[in-house]
């Protein structure tokens, strides 16, 4: 028997992410330059030729964890109610997903040690590219989900500015959260984030 295709692809994607959160652990513990394929292979229980098919460099599967949260957003938005509050939507999808983050993460989001590599992970200029097509990547799944909630074209003006505009705030929330001292709750901070953009752009 062949396998159903949603399994499949549950299970490609499963392993997808085993991958990417190996590849960000590792580099939080040791830097990017101390991680090679093969441990990461080592990492997520499978091997080196599997990460390779899957990502292109370390960091890229590094950025994959950004890439795929706003997917998942934007999946969660989908399923939002037709009739909520775009933003309200928005910060429930975003909440959701963190949800989703928390069954799957490596390290706690409160843990100084975890948030202090994170920083050291972020500014690493090997992975400045990357993160670059990372969030023009995560605006483009969540223009999409706008537009289909809205109506509208993906091209749309409108969709554009939204899209750009809640790209940004999941962006700040990261800022946020590495900068807080100790480190904050993210949920804490997403609601903190959509009440004032709520205040700027009701």
């Amino acid at each position: 028997m062949t396998e159903r295709p949603n399994l499949r692809d549950r299970r490609r994607q499963e392993t997808r992410v085993d991958i990417s959160w190996a590849a960000v652990r590792l580099t939080v513990e040791r830097g990017l330059s101390n991680v090679t394929i093969e441990e990461i292979a080592r990492a997520a229980g499978v091997s080196p030729r599997t990460v390779n098919n899957y990502f292109s460099s370390k960091a890229e599967a590094i950025v994959a964890r950004h890439q795929d949260r706003a997917r998942g957003i934007a999946d969660h938005l989908r399923a939002r109610p037709a009739a909520e509050p775009l933003w309200t939507a928005l910060r429930e999808a975003s909440l959701a997903q963190l949800d989703d983050d928390r069954g799957t993460a490596s390290g706690g989001t409160s843990d100084p040690q975890w948030t202090a590599g994170v920083r050291v992970m972020i500014a690493e200029p090997a992975l400045a590219g990357e993160f670059l097509k990372a969030n023009v990547a995560a605006e483009e799944s969540l223009a999409e989900a706008i537009a289909e909630r809205l109506g509208a074209d993906v091209h749309d003006l409108r969709v554009q500015i939204i899209a750009t505009t809640a790209g940004g705030v999941l962006r700040a929330v990261i800022q946020e959260w590495l900068r807080t001292d100790p480190p904050a709750e993210l949920s804490t901070i997403v609601h903190q984030a959509f009440d004032t953009l709520a205040e700027v752009l009701p």
